[in-house]
């Protein structure tokens, strides 16, 4: 199989699976005193201290959680309830319009459940956010700005480190998803000037069920979960030692090996789209052209729905992702593109491809050799089904 989807999910390495594995032999939970907690807890803080080490945080602002999601919505909905508490005209939360729905779906929960108003701020057609657009959003009642490093559909990179000043200059925290970003571009906590990070394994080579928020120390964050107090008493929850382990050796990996990667990935990307271009002419290449992960190649195919496209891709063992969403079974056209000045048609013909560390020469040929004869096809099911 050609597996063209690492922006899902991608294999775990052999060191932190191994990592994992040896961990899991042991017992002990992080919290308990005795002799076989307090290894575990050693295995936890080490981890915390080398994951912190590679994004360029302190150990102590690493907040460990079971995966993005639930670092998104502790950052978003945890922020903007401490802000309000401490000021409560502040109840306004500014988001680019093509967030993750794990942010996208948080703030606007804080808008139908908690009084919260809610700025999606404009991109261009590239997907990029203008940072002067953010500036004329911000006034004395925002309580939160986020805005994702990277995007997950088109890989658009955003200008982090300007948004993030413009927020402080405020004296409002900024957030940013860098799930997709981490191991791919340079990530680095502390000179983002972000007030909290969202990172997760299962996008750069650890297991699936873990992420943290990386959270300064000043920054107010009321907790989701309740319990046992750990994490700062933000996130409370027994810690997944074996885990937390092998994420810190996928992080670790990923902060230390780059460059490379990304020399390597957007050479095979950069082959992917011209092959692409070369059998689909009038295929429309979506994102930013130079400012974009090296993973990352989305197309419109005009003529074509994505899901059909999708799935005769995946009967040729091509494995690739649409950029539509789907909601209670019913396909919905990509929010990200439609944010980017796309019609209906064009988002719902879209394609995502992704490449990872395990990616050759050969998943590429596979999926040019494969993609005539299913756009052609593809085409045909769309004009029969317009009659």
């Amino acid at each position: 199989m050609a597996y063209l989807d690492h922006a899902a999910t991608t294999p775990m390495l052999d060191e932190a699976i191994e990592a994992y594995a040896a961990t899991a032999r042991e017992v002990g939970n992080p919290s308990s005193l005795h002799a076989a907690g307090r290894c575990a807890r050693r295995h936890v803080e080490e981890s915390r201290e080398r994951i912190a080490a590679a994004l360029g945080a302190r150990p102590s602002e690493v907040i460990f959680t079971g995966g993005g999601t639930e670092a998104d919505n502790l950052a978003v909905k945890g922020i903007f309830w401490a802000r309000r508490a401490e000021q409560p005209g502040r109840i306004r939360v500014i988001a680019s319009s093509v967030e993750h729905h794990a942010v996208l779906d948080s703030v606007e929960w804080l808008v139908r459940h908690e009084g919260a108003t809610a700025t999606w701020l404009p991109v261009d057609e590239a997907g990029r956010l203008n940072p002067a657009t953010l500036a004329e959003a911000l006034d004395d009642d925002v309580a939160l700005v986020t805005a994702m490093w990277a995007n997950n559909e088109v890989g658009t990179l955003q200008p982090i480190t300007d948004l993030a000043a413009i927020a402080s200059g405020r004296r409002v925290p900024f957030h940013t998803d860098a799930v997709q970003a981490v191991g791919q571009v340079p990530v680095d906590f502390a000179a983002s000037g972000a007030a909290a990070l969202t990172v997760t394994g299962h996008k750069l080579g650890g297991p699936v069920g873990v992420g943290a928020l990386l959270l300064g120390r000043d920054v107010a964050c009321t907790p989701l979960l309740h319990g046992g107090g750990q994490e700062r008493d933000v996130r409370s929850g027994t810690l997944d030692a074996p885990g937390i382990v092998a994420f810190a050796v996928a992080v670790e990996h990923a902060a230390k090996t780059q460059r490379e990667y990304a020399a390597r990935v957007s050479a095979l990307r950069d082959q992917l789209a011209a092959g692409v271009r070369q059998v689909v002419p009038d295929v429309i290449y979506n994102g930013d052209p130079v400012d974009r992960l090296p993973s990352n190649a989305h197309f419109s195919f005009p003529g074509c729905e994505g899901d059909a496209l999708l799935l005769l891709l995946d009967a040729q063992g091509v494995a690739c992702s649409t950029g539509s969403a789907c909601s209670a079974g019913v396909a919905q056209p990509s929010h990200v593109l439609i944010a980017m000045g796309a019609d209906d048609d064009r988002a719902r013909s879209s394609l995502r491809f992704t490449l990872g560390h395990t990616s050759t020469q050969a998943d590429v040929d596979a999926l040019i050799a494969a993609l005539p004869a299913t756009v052609e096809r593809a085409r045909r099911a769309g004009m029969i089904k317009s009659r």
